[in-house]
C-alpha cells in the first residue's frame, strides 16, 4: 500500500458553516467510514457535571427529530449491516458509522442527525442513568480499568484530569436536560468539531452532502480545555484497598504533552521497556519471575500534560519484588544507552504496528482525524518513520534519565493492602 500517495490525496476543506472536514479517499476498499470528532471530554467538565460528556454520547443514540426512538436508529443501521458506535475520552468524543460505500448517503445523514438533532428526552435520560451506573459497576469490577483511574487521581488530584471519564454515580443521578443543552451549546460547536470521511466515495458528491447537512451547525465559540496544575517534589503512592487475587499496579512518571517532539523518543523507550513479548519487563516479570500474566508499558500524552507508565498484575506475594524490578529497569536504561540492535528492533516494532493499524477505512479515519483535530495537520507513515529513525540510543537514555527521577514517580496499587502502612513501604522503593 503506497501510504505516501494516500497522504497526498487527503484533502482538508472548510465548509461555509466554518466546520472543518477531512476527505480520505481509498479506492482499494468497498467500505466508507464517517467519523465526527469533537474536542469535548471529561477535561472540559465542571465538578457538578463530571461524566456528562460520556452521558451525552449515550444519549445521542436515543432518538432524534427525524428518528424519534433508539430502535429506529439501530434498525436502520442493522438493515445496512453497518458498524456504528461512539466513545468518550478525557479530551475528545467521537461518533462513527462504517458501511458499504453504496450507503454513504444514509451514513452521512444519520451521523449528522444524531450530532445536531438529538432529542434528549427526560424519560430516556432517566433510563440511561441506570445503564451508565451499571457501566460504572462493570468498571469497578474490572481491576485493569480501575487501576488506571487510581493513577489519574494520584497524578492530578481533584481536577478534571484526575476525574473519571464515566463520572460519579451521585453526580450522574442529578444531571438534568438543561445541563445537557448548555453543555452542547458550549462544546458541540463548528470550531471544535471535525468530520472525517474515509474510504470509497466521490469527493464532489460528499462535499455537497456535507455543505447541506451541516449548514446550520452551532456557531457559538466553544469552551477551551481547563489547564492542569502539576506539582510534585517527591515520590507518591496511592493504594486502593480491594479484595483481589492479585495486585494490579501502574508505576508511572510525569512526562510532557502530546506536542513535544520527544514523543517519538518516548514511544521507543516504551517499546524497549514493556511492549512486545521480548521487551525487558515482559521477559523479566512474566518469563523469568513467572509473577504476572500481563505486563505492558504505555505513554499517555494529552494537550498540556502526560505520563509514562508500566502496568502489571502480579501475585500478591511478589508485589514488592515487581516494583523493585521495574525500578531497576528504569535505572538501567537511564544510566546506560540501549544497544543499537535493541533500538533497531524497537523502531521496526513501532513501524510495523503503525502499518498494521492502517488496513481499513475506519482505521484511516481515526489515524488522520485525530492528527487534524489536535495538530491541525497530518503526517504520512513515511514522515512518522523519519522521526522515529531520527531517534538514537543516547536520546532514549537521556529521556529516561530525565523522567525516572524520584520526584516524578507515582505508584498506583489496587489490592488487599493497608493504606498508611503499605504506602510508606512502597514509597521507599521509589527513592
Amino acid at each position: 500500500m503506497d501510504t505516501k500517495k494516500k497522504n497526498q490525496k487527503v484533502k482538508k476543506i472548510t465548509l461555509p458553516s466554518g466546520l472543518d472536514a477531512l476527505l480520505v479517499p481509498l479506492k482499494e476498499t468497498r467500505t466508507v467510514t464517517v467519523l465526527i470528532l469533537v474536542r469535548a471530554g471529561s477535561e472540559y467538565e465542571k465538578k457538578e457535571i463530571n461524566g456528562i460528556s460520556h452521558f451525552l454520547e449515550h444519549m445521542c443514540f436515543k432518538g432524534t427529530i427525524k428518528r424519534p426512538t433508539s430502535k429506529e436508529i439501530s434498525s436502520l443501521m442493522d438493515s445496512l449491516g453497518a458498524n456504528f458506535n461512539a466513545f468518550t475520552s478525557q479530551e475528545h468524543t467521537g461518533y462513527y458509522v462504517k458501511v458499504d460505500s453504496r450507503h454513504l448517503d444514509v451514513a452521512l445523514d444519520l451521523i449528522s442527525d444524531i450530532y445536531q438533532n438529538s432529542l434528549f428526552k427526560e424519560e430516556e435520560m432517566e433510563k440511561e442513568k441506570g445503564v451508565i451506573i451499571e457501566e460504572m459497576n462493570l468498571d469497578e469490577d474490572t481491576p485493569t480499568s480501575q487501576i488506571y483511574d487510581v493513577l489519574l487521581r494520584l497524578l492530578y488530584g481533584d481536577q478534571p484530569a484526575g476525574w473519571r471519564v464515566l463520572g460519579e454515580k451521585e453526580i450522574i443521578k442529578k444531571i438534568t436536560r438543561p445541563q445537557f443543552l448548555d453543555y452542547i451549546k458550549n462544546n458541540y460547536t463548528a470550531d471544535k468539531t471535525l468530520v472525517v470521511v474515509s474510504g470509497h466515495f466521490n469527493e464532489e458528491i460528499v462535499e455537497g452532502y456535507l455543505k447541506d447537512l451541516f449548514k446550520d451547525i452551532n456557531q457559538n465559540k466553544g469552551l477551551v480545555e481547563q489547564k492542569i496544575k502539576e506539582s510534585q517534589k517527591e515520590p507518591a503512592v496511592m493504594i486502593k484497598n480491594k479484595k483481589t487475587d492479585q495486585t494490579h499496579l501502574i508505576l508511572g512518571a510525569r512526562a510532557f504533552d502530546k506536542f513535544d517532539e520527544r514523543r517519538y523518543t518516548l514511544s521507543l523507550l516504551s517499546v524497549i521497556l514493556g511492549q512486545g513479548m521480548s521487551s525487558r519487563l515482559f521477559q523479566k516479570i512474566r518469563e523469568e519471575m513467572g509473577a504476572a500474566y500481563y505486563v505492558y508499558s504505555l505513554a499517555d500524552l494529552d494537550c498540556d500534560h502526560g505520563f509514562f507508565g508500566v502496568a502489571t498484575g502480579v501475585a500478591l506475594n511478589k508485589t514488592e519484588e515487581a516494583v523493585k524490578v521495574i525500578m531497576e529497569a528504569f535505572r538501567e536504561i537511564a544510566n546506560e544507552p540501549p544497544q543499537e540492535a535493541e533500538v533497531k528492533k524497537a523502531k521496526d516494532y513501532l513501524k510495523g504496528k503503525q502499518a498494521l493499524g492502517l488496513e481499513s477505512s475506519d482505521e484511516f479515519a481515526f489515524f488522520y482525524g485525530l492528527q487534524q483535530l489536535y495538530y491541525k495537520e497530518i503526517f504520512s507513515l513515511e514522515e512518522m518513520y523519519k522521526r522515529i529513525d531520527a531517534v538514537d540510543a543516547k536520546m532514549i537514555m537521556d529521556l529516561a534519565k530525565e523522567l525516572f527521577q524520584p520526584k516524578n514517580l507515582n505508584l498506583a496499587i489496587l489490592g488487599p493492602f493497608q493504606k498508611k502502612k503499605d504506602e510508606a513501604k512502597f514509597k521507599k522503593l521509589l527513592s
